[in-house]
C-alpha cells in the first residue's frame, strides 16, 4: 500500500535583488515526483546543496511548495483540516543530523522521550514511565540513563534518545535527514542496525536522506538520486545503480572509497549481480 506520494514538487525561495527591489525566485526543487510503500525505505542521495532537506522539509510540512502535492495515507499534508492534520503529524516524525540542536538542553532524556506521549496520548503517569522505559531501553540505552541532560550523552547516544522519541507514537513514517552522518563509521553503523531493526519491528516505513551512498545502500529498498533539485533516477537494485549510464550517478559511483580492498572493483562491474540495497557493497 503506497502510504506517501510526491507528485511533481517544485519549490523556491524569493531573495530581493540588493538596490534592485526585485525578487529574484531561487529554484531548489522541480517536478520531483516519488512514492514510499508501506514498510520500505527510499533512500535519497545528493550531494550538498542538491534539495534534499528542503525536501524533507516539504514532506514534513514545514516548507509550502509552490506546486505539486505530497500525500500523505492519502491526504494532501496542505490542504486538510486541523484534526486530519494533527492526526497525519503523529504518524509522521523525523529524526535530524544535529542530534544537540534537535533537543532541549534543559530537558532530561526522560522528558525529551515522553513529549509527543503528552502531546498524543492519554496515559497515567504509571504507563507513561513504563512507557519511556520501554523506548529508552529498545535504542539500546538504560533506566538510570533517563535521568541525564543531553550534555551528558555522546552525539550517538543522544541520537538514540531523538530516535525513541520518533518512535514513541509508532509512526507510519520517519524522515531521517542525514540522521547519522555527523557520527564516527562505529557508532554510525550502529544506528544504521538499530534503524533497520526498528523497521522490521514496528513496521516503519523511512525516507533516508544522505550522501552516504553505503549508508543508504545499507537500510535501503529503493534508491533516488537527486541533482540539483531534480530526482534524476530511481532504483530498486544495486545492479540498476551501477550499472546505470547516468553522468551523475556515474560520479557518484566514483566518490564510493571502500575501506576493504575486496570491494574496490565494485564500481567497475557491469552486471551479473542482483539484490536488494541492504546487502554489503
Amino acid at each position: 500500500m503506497c502510504l506517501l506520494q510526491v507528485k511533481q514538487v517544485s519549490f523556491s525561495y524569493n531573495t530581493n535583488k540588493l538596490f534592485k527591489g526585485k525578487n529574484q525566485a531561487n529554484q531548489i526543487l522541480t517536478d520531483i515526483s516519488f512514492a514510499i510503500e508501506e514498510r520500505t525505505c527510499l533512500g535519497l542521495i545528493g550531494t550538498s546543496g542538491a534539495g534534499k532537506s528542503t525536501l524533507g522539509k516539504v514532506i514534513l510540512g514545514i516548507q509550502q511548495p509552490q506546486q505539486g502535492q505530497v500525500l500523505f495515507q492519502g491526504h494532501d499534508i496542505y490542504n486538510v483540516n486541523r484534526a486530519t492534520r494533527k492526526k497525519l503529524r503523529r504518524d509522521l516524525q523525523v529524526v535530524f543530523q544535529d542530534s544537540y540542536s534537535s533537543v532541549n538542553p534543559r530537558m532530561t532524556a526522560e522528558q525529551i522521550i515522553k513529549e509527543p506521549l503528552e502531546n498524543y496520548e492519554k496515559l497515567t503517569l504509571g504507563e507513561q514511565r513504563r512507557t519511556v522505559i520501554e523506548l529508552i531501553e529498545r535504542v539500546g540505552l538504560s533506566e538510570k540513563d533517563l535521568k541525564k541532560h543531553p550534555h551528558q550523552f555522546s552525539g550517538g547516544q543522544l541520537q538514540r534518545i531523538n530516535i525513541a522519541r520518533a518512535i514513541a507514537l509508532k509512526p507510519k513514517l520517519i524522515v531521517l535527514d542525514e540522521s547519522v552522518s555527523s557520527l564516527d563509521m562505529v557508532t554510525q553503523s550502529l544506528i544504521l542496525e538499530l534503524l533497520a531493526e526498528l523497521k522490521d519491528d514496528f513496521g516503519l516505513s523511512y525516507l533516508f536522506i544522505t550522501h552516504d551512498i553505503k549508508a543508504a545502500f545499507s537500510i535501503s529498498d529503493q534508491i533516488g538520486v537527486l541533482e540539483k533539485g531534480e530526482l534524476i533516477e530511481l532504483y530498486d537494485s544495486k545492479d540498476q545503480f551501477f550499472s546505470s549510464k547516468h553522468p551523475v550517478v556515474s560520479r557518484l559511483r566514483d566518490s564510493i572509497l571502500a575501506e576493504h580492498p575486496r570491494f574496490r572493483t565494485i564500481g567497475r562491474r557491469s552486471g551479473g549481480e542482483t539484490g536488494s540495497f541492504s546487502e554489503e557493497i
